[in-house]
């Protein structure tokens, strides 16, 4: 299932723009890739990165696997849901199983994103 409200990258992450903030998380083919997830370990708030890097890892009872940030900024908030229900992420991976909220400081690295049709094309290719 693709979410077509939102923008992906081609390792697997989405991005939903609200305002001034971009909501992160899995989709919905990496969470089915990777199983029932176990552990997910995130940054803490004010925590800043720059796009395409790691900032965290995801669990699961396959494998673990690192977490590439979609657009540079400020952690603004963490989903400190998944701290104790890891499994929100194969549940609602597009709602309550979201990772991080950030500040981002640049609008065209969210405007390059993957669309939905695009991120299909490659999905499905694996």
């Amino acid at each position: 299932m693709v979410d077509n409200n939102v923008r992906y990258t081609k390792t697997h992450e989405w991005a939903r723009r609200d305002g001034a903030l971009v909501t992160v998380g899995i989709s919905d083919h990496a969470q089915h890739s990777l199983g029932d997830i176990v552990f997910v370990d995130l940054p803490k708030a004010g925590a800043s990165f720059k796009a395409g890097q790691v900032f965290g890892v995801v669990e699961s009872v396959k494998a673990a696997s690192d977490l590439y940030l979609p657009v540079s900024g400020k952690i603004a908030e963490v989903n400190a849901v998944l701290a104790g229900a890891p499994e929100t992420v194969n549940t609602d991976c597009y709602g309550a199983g979201w990772f991080v909220k950030v500040e981002a400081e640049n609008a065209a690295e969210f405007d390059a994103l993957l669309d939905p049709a695009d991120y299909e094309k490659i999905s499905s290719l694996e």
